[in-house]
């Protein structure tokens, strides 16, 4: 017998009523919550099965993953390093689009740090696509 799965436009498979997807601004807060206090775990349901990233290195293309797993792994690996303090600033939200710059830090020093924007495209309630990129 065969398990119904779920209709992409976020109905139960019984045809019920749809599921409430998460908005662009919960699942952007979230996945910075899971880089600032270093809790991968709030990364798990947020990662689409598409999902493509484009890293912010190496220079001058970046790194680009395809796929939810290669994505989560990638991401987990990042906020799981404690010796990595990542800090959002003021994102902006334009429709299922999210622009957030940041400043990742790895030491106390003046220079042990860089800012970047990554731009995250949401869709259903989960992230599709990012893209970063950092000042040089």
């Amino acid at each position: 017998m065969m398990t119904p799965r779920p209709d992409p436009v976020g109905r139960e498979p019984s045809g019920s009523a749809p599921i409430t997807a998460r908005t662009t601004r919960e699942v952007l807060d979230r996945y910075n919550e899971a880089f600032r206090i270093h809790d991968p775990a709030l990364l798990d349901d947020l990662i689409a099965e598409d999902c493509v990233i484009e890293d912010t290195s190496p220079a001058p293309d970046g790194v680009r993953r395809e796929g939810g797993q290669a994505c989560l792994a990638r991401w987990r690996e990042l906020a799981g390093n404690s010796g990595l303090k990542f800090t959002p600033e003021a994102a902006e939200i334009h429709g299922d689009l999210a622009v957030q710059p940041w400043v990742l830090r790895w030491g106390d020093g003046e220079k042990d740090r860089v800012r970047g924007v990554n731009l995250i495209r949401i869709r259903n309630g989960r992230i599709v696509e990012a893209r970063g990129y950092v000042k040089a």
